[in-house]
């Protein structure tokens, strides 16, 4: 430093052990100067050195400053006042822990200027380093392993860089620091990165880097590796200054070897444990579990908190304890939901820490504010986390008893505060992604299931831990008609949000052919044409059950997916053959064959994707094998528990996984139907009337006969009046419900008016089946559709009725729907089958 700044003398005062003075340790002189200065200074006596060491501040005197304190600066043989010299006092040490002063004695008649300045704030930095390391008491004796005095073995260098050009002028110590030869070096940061070790050279180039820099103080240590490849640990402090315009000028710096303030083995097994805990961590949270967990013990504190820092507010990721009462007032008052919030304005202290962007240590005793005094009594660390070039979070370390920070400790702590600092911004952006998976995901599938008379349904759905957290698994439930219910899965080829868009649209498709009352084969047909004409690169698998829930029959389509498992009520579990056809989006006019299976009462069927049986480490076989151990064991009375249980032991998954169970209970009250064919007769609907009145009371429903008879009258008139073709009446009577339906061959949804005028002679009828119903609709149907409503009965039955339904007026043609109905199933499938 004596050579680039220019100064004639550098001493060091530290303080002694009773902390009344502060001892001369240390000189260094440039050659020909022969000042001398005094040898210790009593802290209750005034002078530059002890006023600056006390109130923390540098002094930077000109000699008519210097010589208004007196005669207590810097003498010579033949001046034994002070000279006409200029000084500089900067302390040494800071959070509250003096240790001594660095003094600088310059011959300046217009005292030190504010490039020279810089240099030596920086170089006091590295100074109150090496004095912590190796104790007052050693100072001025030599070191077992590094012989000489104690500033020369600090090893400090100095540079400029100039930002317009990018040219670098470094001094000596610098050049070996690095161990370049002064002929070697051309001017160029180049040329210093490539001794840099690789995985340091963001570090020292987010410093160096003229297009990324700010200005103020930065600091980092980093690694080189010198020609006889020894691995060194360098610090490097600098300071930007700007121009008029406020764009950065030049770069002053100094660089130090920092070896002797490397962790100890110890601290370095810690670290290690640190970074291997962090590198699983994939939420904020996850991380703040982490650094609590490697040194909340192992530093023996008390208290632990991590936050992020948003705008002027402190999102606190964990805190440790986590009782409210172990925290100071401030910390309580924001306790918003899980963790609190506090205003980083009612923390001045910490805010500035937070500016400064600097580990800050505040040992026992230090002058705080409640709300940091309180984290921590005995010693409190204030850890700015950095990552990106700017400070994304806090990490406070308090203890309860008083604590010693050593300089391995401090260096410790600025290690952490980069790992924690990178991993907070991962863990913050992988939470961002995997909100938005989770939305995505959850506006494609159900949000709820439906209620299904005569069984349960659950499912589960587990997006994958690695990569994008969204894919192409679905399911799907879908009440029909008749007391039928289709259960479907299926799983789009890749892991991606192309995968996941085809799935929403598949999942949709399938949704309306199955609505449309279309049989299995057909809906599943249906959808492949729809997926080879969207041009896709992408193919998906599917399997389709209709499954009759009075009779408990079902039909299986299967499109290149994994066989449905069958779980029967003896506990035996089977896996069911179903003849299966291609992939979904390969062959347009491929065939779907359907596959008959019947399901007993206390059934589980259980369809899944190949995620649950199948990974990099898991053959399809034995997955299928584990998954129809997990249902026989499982307890069927519980179909949750049965899907948790299928789940287990998931929790690293390359793909996701949709599972869908259904426990088949079978009706205790099977539903009775009968049907009308309506007639386009003047008396049609005269005749509609009667057939729900006879179909009533021989179902012993009085109460509800005339609101009943007023819902069909409604429905049939406006069949007749707004359609052409067919019109089916349908009565169906379950438990606790009538429901009235009429079929017709007009696709057009009908619509209720907003208004009738009391003038007019129609549009009421909507209205009147609105008020009188429970509940109505409309759902389209293949060549047309069914609008209904439902009465809800005064008297649930307990028994299903006793008479078939009644026979139609001789006068009129009879329908294939007045035969038993077990001949109508027989038809029913036997046509499905055909289809």
């Amino acid at each position: 430093m004596l050579t680039f700044t220019g100064t004639a003398v550098v001493a060091v005062y530290v303080l002694d052990a009773e902390g009344a003075e502060l001892r001369l340790t240390e000189t260094v002189r440039s050659a020909g100067r022969s000042y001398a200065l005094p040898a210790s200074y009593r802290l209750s006596g005034r002078s530059p050195v002890t006023d600056a060491f006390r109130d923390g501040r540098p002094r930077w005197l000109t000699p008519s400053e210097l010589a208004a304190y007196g005669p207590t600066g810097p003498t010579t043989p033949e001046t034994p006042t002070t000279p006409g010299v200029s000084l500089g006092v900067l302390p040494l040490g800071g959070d509250g822990r003096g240790l001594g002063c660095l003094v600088v004695v310059d011959e300046s008649p217009g005292g030190i200027d504010a490039d020279r300045r810089g240099f030596i704030e920086l170089y006091a930095h590295h100074v109150a380093a090496g004095v912590e390391a190796a104790g007052p008491e050693a100072l001025t004796q030599p070191h077992p392993d590094l012989p000489g005095p104690t500033l020369d073995r600090l090893r400090v260098g100095s540079f400029v860089l100039h930002l317009g050009s990018g040219r670098m002028t470094a001094d000596t110590q610098v050049l070996d620091l690095f161990g370049i030869a002064g002929e070697d070096f051309d001017g160029r940061v180049e040329t210093l990165l490539s001794v840099t070790v690789p995985d340091d050279v963001p570090a020292l180039m987010s410093v160096l880097e003229p297009d990324v820099l700010t200005s103020g103080t930065a600091q980092l240590e980093f690694r080189i590796r010198r020609p006889n490849g020894e691995l060194r640990w360098l610090g490097l402090r600098a300071q930007v200054e700007t121009g008029p315009d406020g764009t950065p000028r030049r770069m002053l710096g100094v660089v130090a070897e920092t070896s002797y303030l490397r962790p100890r083995a110890d601290e370095v097994s810690l670290v290690q444990r640190l970074s291997a805990a962090l590198a699983g961590a994939t939420t904020v949270g996850d991380v703040g579990r982490a650094v609590v967990g490697a040194l909340r013990d192992p530093l023996g504190a008390g208290r632990v908190a991590v936050a992020e820092v948003q705008a002027e507010q402190l999102v606190v990721a964990v805190l440790a304890p986590a009782e409210p009462a172990a925290w100071p007032e401030v910390w309580r008052s924001a306790w918003r939901s899980e963790w609190p919030e506090p205003p980083s304005h009612a923390l001045p202290t910490l805010a500035e820490a937070l500016r400064e962007g600097q580990v800050s240590i505040w040992p026992e005793g230090s002058a705080l504010e409640p709300g940091l005094a309180g984290i921590g009594p005995g010693g409190l660390a204030v850890l700015p986390l950095p990552a990106d070039g700017r400070i994304v979070g806090v990490c406070l370390i308090g203890w309860e008893r008083r604590h010693e920070f050593g300089p391995e400790e401090r260096s410790l702590l600025t290690a952490t505060a980069g790992l924690v600092g990178q991993a907070l911004v991962r863990a913050h952006a992988l939470d961002a992604e995997h909100e938005l998976a989770t939305m995505l995901q959850r506006s494609l599938l159900p949000r709820k299931l439906p209620e299904l008379p005569g069984g349960v349904a659950v499912t589960r759905y587990l997006p994958a831990t690695m990569g994008l957290e969204v894919g192409g698994d679905w399911y799907d439930v879908i009440p029909l008609a008749d007391g039928h219910v289709a259960l479907v899965i299926g799983d789009v080829q890749g892991h991606s949000a192309a995968a996941a868009t085809i799935m929403g649209q598949m999942r949709t498709a399938i949704r309306a052919y199955a609505v449309e009352g279309h049989p299995p084969d057909v809906v599943v047909a249906h959808a492949n044409r729809l997926l080879v004409g969207m041009e896709t690169d992408l193919f998906a698998t599917c399997c389709y059950a209709d499954l009759d829930m009075e009779e408990g029959e079902a039909w299986f389509v299967r499109a290149g997916h994994i066989q449905p498992l069958l779980r029967h009520p003896d506990g035996t579990t089977e896996e069911l053959d179903v003849e299966g056809g291609p992939p979904l989006g390969v062959v347009a006019d491929a065939e779907f064959p359907m596959t008959a299976a019947g399901l007993s009462s206390g059934t589980l069927l259980a369809l899944v994707t190949d995620g649950l049986v199948e990974s990099a480490r898991l053959d399809l076989d034995d997955g299928v094998r584990r998954a129809r151990q997990a249902l026989a064991r499982a307890d069927p009375a519980d179909p949750g528990g049965v899907a948790d249980e299928l789940l287990g032991g998931h929790s690293r998954r390359d793909d996701d996984v949709a599972l869908l169970l259904l426990r088949y209970d079978g009706m205790r009250v099977r539903p009775t139907r009968a049907s009308w064919t309506v007639w386009r007769l003047p008396d049609a609907v005269m005749h509609a009337r009667r057939f729900t009145a006879r179909t009533l009371r021989n179902w012993g429903l009085a109460d509800e006969l005339d609101v009943a008879l007023l819902v069909t009258s409604e429905l049939v008139t406006n069949a007749l009046v707004h359609t052409r073709g067919e019109v089916r009446l349908n009565l169906t009577l379950t438990a606790d419900r009538l429901r009235i339906a009429v079929n017709d061959p007009s696709p057009r949804t009908p619509v209720k008016p907003a208004t009738v005028d009391w003038e007019a002679t129609g549009g009421r009828g909507l209205l009147l089946i609105e008020a009188m119903s429970q509940t109505w609709g409309s759902v389209p149907l293949s060549g047309g559709k069914q609008v209904w409503g439902e009465l809800s009965l005064s008297s649930p039955r307990e028994e299903p009725g006793s008479g078939p339904p009644p026979e139609e007026p001789p006068e009129e043609p009879t329908d294939a729907d007045d035969a038993p109905r077990a001949e109508r199933a027989r038809g029913r499938r036997g046509r499905r089958a055909r289809r």
